[in-house]
């Protein structure tokens, strides 16, 4: 018999957790991260109940405006998909669409999504198949491995999502096969919308109590892989009208900038298409980065000569520095460029606080690290300081693209191509999309969720 872990609210807030099981779950984080009480870590909350965060100091980013990172480096898996993984596989478990004892699950992924399902998949007893491209990370393939769960590659790299697809209606041909579709299933929109939204609602009143800002968030940026995370935009407008919400893909793969495509190694984003969960017309702006850039910027962020270089010629202060080379991944660096261009694109200020998300961190990119090394250089005083004027400070206002309704309708179409012609949708489904109630709808599922949640732990 499965059980279930945290209810939505206990995610946001774990200290509303049973004490003793919360207790349990922080001690098993860092002793036994098998054991399943570690679901009631799911949270951007520590032991201590305080959000995982940190301001990045103007020294890198060049600009007034505060820029702020949620840290996903302490979930159980060090990756914050582990939230939405667990909130889709519990879905489905709560309406009857997976039998732990009778259905495999596959979990369709780029590599944190996957890693998340194979965990979550283990720690309430099912059976995992997870579905990547075959030019991701190594040390992805190795800690699916790690968590018991089966892989099946596919060809190319992080934007052949079709070929993912493709797999997994192969598979679908077997009954005992229940594909968990991240790009698809409202699970992981909520978990983002609820979980990660709230989170920054209520981070914002802290920096306001650090002197930072003014107790609002003018501006939250996020790359699109399954667009889940983006979905916290959605919760912060409703606080926040002014905000803006702002989309960030690779310059390599400019899907929504120009219906574009290509490969590239943003690894986490980038899909080279437009997912059904991505609420676009609530979207505020696209920007496009480059992945040799954002590589190179992790370099800086997480090599001992680019750290030092950090504290001291730019004077950025050196424990900020060091904890900053244990937060950031790729994709956290292209959201951390993409809040700068987001900053000087909006002409944001001193107490414009500009949020952003460090989705995974640098243990998942070491064979890259040391590839990018061996291409391009390591790096040194000279490199490091060309790579900081370049990439940081010299963050460029171009590739960028406004909201206008025009735009935002044609993101919205774009959807008609995967999910119509490929996927099953129908025209009126993508139609219902366009009314800002389907998508209220489907927020206020939450305390819905948590009461079935928790009848069935009982």
């Amino acid at each position: 018999m499965f059980r279930l872990g945290p209810t939505f609210d206990e995610m946001l807030h774990p200290a509303s957790i049973d004490p003793a099981i919360r207790a349990q779950a922080v001690a098993a984080l860092k002793d036994d991260p098998l054991n399943p009480v570690n679901l009631y870590n799911i949270t951007w909350r520590g032991a201590d109940d305080a959000i995982k965060y940190e301001v990045i100091p103007p020294e890198i980013t060049g600009v007034a405006a505060p820029i702020v990172v949620l840290y996903s480096r302490d979930f159980p898996t060090g990756a914050h998909k582990v939230g939405a993984a667990y909130s889709v596989l519990a879905e489905a478990l709560l309406f009857g669409q997976v039998d732990i004892d009778q259905h495999t699950v596959v979990w369709p992924s780029t590599g944190n999504y996957g890693i998340g399902g194979a965990w979550v998949g283990g720690r309430v007893g099912a059976r995992s198949i997870v579905v990547l491209p075959e030019g991701m990370s190594r040390e992805r393939f190795e800690q699916i491995e790690r968590y018991g769960g089966q892989i099946i590659k596919t060809p190319g790299v992080e934007s052949n999502v079709k070929e993912i697809y493709d797999k997994t209606w192969e598979l679908r041909r077997d009954p005992n096969i229940r594909i968990l579709n991240q790009f698809e299933v409202m699970g992981n929109y909520r978990f983002h919308y609820h979980v990660t939204g709230n989170t920054i609602v209520e981070l914002s009143g802290a920096l306001k109590a650090r002197g930072i800002g003014q107790g609002r968030v003018a501006a939250f940026c996020s790359a699109m892989g399954s667009a889940g995370t983006i979905a916290a935009g959605d919760r912060l407008k409703q606080v926040f009208p002014d905000l803006k919400t702002v989309g960030l893909e690779p310059i390599q793969c400019p899907t929504l900038y120009n219906n574009g495509y290509g490969g590239h190694d943003i690894q986490g984003i980038g899909d080279k298409h437009v997912t059904w969960i991505h609420n676009v017309l609530n979207m505020d702006a696209i920007m496009c980065l480059d992945d040799i850039a954002c590589k190179k910027g992790l370099q800086v962020l997480t090599d001992p000569a680019g750290q030092s270089l950090l504290v001291e010629r730019y004077g950025a202060p050196q424990p900020v520095v060091e904890h900053l080379g244990t937060i950031f991944g790729i994709s956290g660096v292209c959201n951390l460029l993409g809040a700068i261009k987001t900053a000087k694109h909006y002409r944001l200020g001193k107490d414009d606080v500009v949020v952003t998300i460090c989705t995974d961190a640098i243990d998942r990119y070491h064979s890259v690290m040391a590839d990018m090394a061996r291409d391009y250089g390591p790096i040194d005083y000279t490199r490091g300081t060309a790579y900081v004027e370049a990439i940081f400070h010299g963050a460029t206002t171009d590739w960028i693209k406004d909201g206008t309704p025009d735009v935002r309708r044609q993101w919205h179409n774009l959807k008609y191509y995967t999910w119509v012609e490929q996927q099953g949708k129908t025209v009126e489904e993508l139609d219902a999309q366009k009314d800002p109630d389907w998508w209220i709808q489907h927020q206020a599922l939450v305390p819905e969720m948590d009461a079935r949640i928790k009848e069935m732990r009982a």
